[in-house]
């Protein structure tokens, strides 16, 4: 199971940037997060202030 990132939740802070290990999340107004190289170890999710980090 991959994530995804809510836009409307994101607020672009980098902290999930900074724990993602597979190098699956791009950065941008809003980030997004690549299905093909998100491996489902979460670790992303643990760290979003905001939430905005869901299963696709």
């Amino acid at each position: 199971m991959a994530y995804k990132i809510d836009p409307d939740l994101c607020t672009a802070c980098g902290a999930c940037i900074d724990e993602c290990a597979f190098d699956a999340i791009s950065e941008g107004d809003v980030y997004v997060i690549d299905a093909e190289k998100c491996t489902d170890d979460a670790a992303c999710v643990d760290v979003c202030p905001t939430e905005a980090i869901m299963p696709e």
